[in-house]
């Protein structure tokens, strides 16, 4: 590996920008810089502001599509919502931003990988700690956490290097994919204060969404979305429609005061259109073709799952022994199931499969039901077995 070559991860924002020179300074190095598009990002205009700060060269990766059904949809399989609210956006793709560090800096010869991340977020850990698990071996560096610069500081220190930066005049730290957007900072940081509209960008307020609600028929292969109303999409592509539409109609808002990994509490608005509907359609599937007993530990383990995507653990053991028994249970999660969005809810409002273990010959109360009344009797007696002996025997 060269000593003269760092990798930073780059974002294209005042921090990032401000840490190419600042690296190139500390440690008289190379700076190269990669920017992963995971949705919403201009990668061509970030890799120009790149090489205007001071890299070397500058990489940028499409990783879209390797989220989606490297990293979403085995989440969503798994039912992963962290403390019950959060989808987790920004934590999964940090893992596959740590992959595509370590492989860039390998195929480069970087002997460290940098990023951007503070001293008191979850990101440097899922950063770090992945980094760790595949290439223990580089040096990882944390410029935000070790220079401690205030913002305005670091805006005196671009323009003492004429660095072609332009501060965004935003109240608001906001980070964003295609399975949701985060925004926190500002006035945001007082839990007493409702979210003033300009926090949100994804989705409209109920005012403002139509007052007629709109119906949508979602169609899942083994857990995994595949269709909108009839009509096949890739992932990115069922993603993003759902995003427009569902976030149309004010969906998927969050405001939620969540624990962080390094031991604080902090406020969070979240949005996450497309992720608060297919969790709410593939949750109802599940009901028609899991046993009872599946959906019950399914449960346990979706909020384990939860906490190992939330606390940077991606790149476990642990995690691949979870997504074997998740895999195995998505085996007959294949259906289609119909929701109303209105007024920012989204509502289940139908569902069908074709291993459904509902079966309308042993639910209905109609002429056509086949259940076996007279067993009752029997199945009640020996289920109430245990209760009756220990009553009869253990009186206070």
């Amino acid at each position: 590996m060269a000593e003269n070559k760092i990798l930073l991860a780059y974002s294209g924002g005042l921090d990032t920008s401000v840490a190419v020179p600042w690296l190139k300074e500390k440690y008289g190095a190379d700076i190269v810089t990669l920017t992963i598009d995971l949705g919403m990002v201009d990668l061509e205009a970030i890799r120009q502001r790149a090489l205007a700060v001071g890299a070397s060269s500058a990489l940028t990766v499409d990783g879209r599509q390797e989220l989606v059904e490297g990293f979403l949809f085995p989440a969503l399989k798994a039912g992963a919502i962290y403390e019950g609210v959060y989808p987790l956006a920004t934590a999964l793709g940090r893992p596959l931003i740590a992959r595509y560090l370590a492989e860039a800096a390998r195929s480069e010869g970087a002997y460290a990988i940098a990023h951007g991340c503070t001293g008191k977020g979850n990101d440097q850990v899922r950063l770090e700690v992945s980094i760790a698990a595949l290439a223990p071996d580089i040096e990882v560096i944390a410029p935000i956490r070790d220079w401690g610069m205030s913002r305005d500081e670091e805006i005196e220190y671009a323009e003492a290097r004429s660095l072609p930066i332009k501060a965004r005049d935003s109240r608001f730290s906001v980070d964003e994919n295609l399975w949701g957007r985060s925004a926190e900072a500002g006035e945001l940081e007082d839990p007493w204060q409702e979210p003033p509209e300009e926090a949100y960008s994804w989705t409209r307020s109920v005012a403002d969404s139509p007052n007629d609600p709109t119906y949508l028929e979602l169609h899942f292969e083994k857990g995994a979305p595949t269709a909108v109303d009839d009509e096949s999409m890739s992932g990115m592509d069922l993603i993003s429609h759902l995003n427009t539409l569902a976030g149309g109609h004010g969906i998927g808002r969050v405001d939620h005061v969540e624990n962080r990994l390094v031991g604080i509490k902090s406020r969070e608005i979240y949005e996450s259109p497309a992720a608060t509907v297919l969790h709410a359609a593939h949750r109802s599937l599940e009901t028609l073709t899991l046993s009872k007993e599946q959906v019950r530990t399914k449960e346990k383990l979706a909020q384990e799952y939860a906490e190992i995507v939330y606390n940077g653990l991606w790149f476990t053991a642990h995690r691949q022994d979870l997504d074997a028994y998740i895999a195995s249970t998505q085996r007959y999660v294949t259906g289609d199931v119909r929701v109303r969005l209105h007024k920012g809810s989204c509502v289940v409002v139908g569902r069908s499969a074709p291993d459904s273990l509902y079966q309308y010959h042993l639910a209905t109360y109609d002429r056509s039901d086949q259940f076996d009344h007279k067993a009752a009797e029997g199945f009640i007696k020996i289920y109430g077995l245990p209760v009756r002996t220990q009553n009869q025997v253990q009186r206070d």
